[in-house]
């Protein structure tokens, strides 16, 4: 387990000094049925179903068989520093032989460091609790590279590609919730439009997007947005431009079948794709 902040510091449990006991939630999470009661009706009618956050809690001992106690106190306040939970959420990132996992999360208090039987001149056992706004474990970004329709096949081999640029891609969610997108489309384009067919949502801007410019759309809860960016890096808010009928989409569970197009020939445009998947346990 590490733990990142918001300036960036980190702390590993899991190796010397800092060594890994015990860890608690990494799947547990209460849920919350949401249902409606109607009157003379037997029961009542699901809703839907509402994960609360997830707390996620660590036992540590730190360890300096060969050290000294200012080795020990130096430790105490090196986690203490990273984890102060006054600077909001950082990272907290799983890590095993078979894959990696990372939680937005913030400490729920300054570390325990217990005193009875808990500390000597070179050992002390702690525990530190996190808290997860979003339950869900997030899987590193992954990026969809543009799809291509072969064109030419010649009789040799080697690291060369010819072919269309396809409009659309197929992108297989294989989590265990729908996870919002990051796009990046690149001009020159018309109202330029990302849909998914899978579900018929889409998200259109009805504004041109000129040459040497970027479209970037967050679908994200927390950040919906939608920017176009020049080549200078200048910053232009088009919020206010996207079609009534637009929906901020996600990936839902299975295949979702995401094509961009704009209202003139965009053969070959740019479209970067990238995405967390998203699972209710490591």
């Amino acid at each position: 387990m590490i733990f990142t902040n918001s300036r960036g510091e980190s702390v590993k449990f899991g190796d010397s000094p800092f060594y890994l006991q015990v860890v608690e939630g990494l799947g547990d999470v209460s849920a919350n049925i949401q249902s409606q009661k109607s009157p003379y009706i037997d029961g009542s009618t699901y809703l839907d179903t509402l994960l609360d956050e997830r707390e996620i809690e660590l036992e540590f001992v730190i360890s300096y068989p060969f050290g000294t106690y200012e080795d020990v106190s130096k430790a105490r306040s090196r986690i203490a520093s990273v984890c102060n939970p006054k600077l909001g959420p950082g990272e907290l990132r799983y890590e095993n032989d078979y894959f990696v996992r990372i939680i937005a999360a913030v400490a729920d208090s300054v570390p325990e460091y217990p005193d009875k039987g808990s500390r000597t001149k070179v050992l002390q056992k702690g525990k530190v609790t996190f808290v997860a706004p979003d339950p869900y474990w997030k899987s590193l970004a992954i990026a969809e590279e543009p799809a291509f329709k072969p064109l030419f096949k010649f009789p040799f081999e080697g690291p060369f590609q010819m072919g269309l640029q396809q409009d659309r891609r197929i992108i297989n969610n294989d989590g265990d919730a729908p996870t919002p997108l990051f796009v990046e489309f690149f001009g020159p384009a018309v109202n330029p439009i990302i849909r998914n067919n899978s579900t018929g949502e889409f998200i259109k801007v009805n504004q041109e997007l000129l040459e040497g410019e970027k479209m970037v759309i967050d679908t994200s809860e927390d950040n919906k947005s939608v920017h176009f960016i020049d080549e200078t890096g200048s910053i232009r808010n088009v919020f206010h431009w996207i079609d009534l009928d637009s929906s901020f989409f996600k990936l839902q569970i299975g295949e979702n079948d995401i094509e961009y197009t704009a209202d003139n020939d965009i053969q070959g445009a740019l479209v970067n794709i990238s995405y967390n998947k998203r699972y209710n346990s490591v």
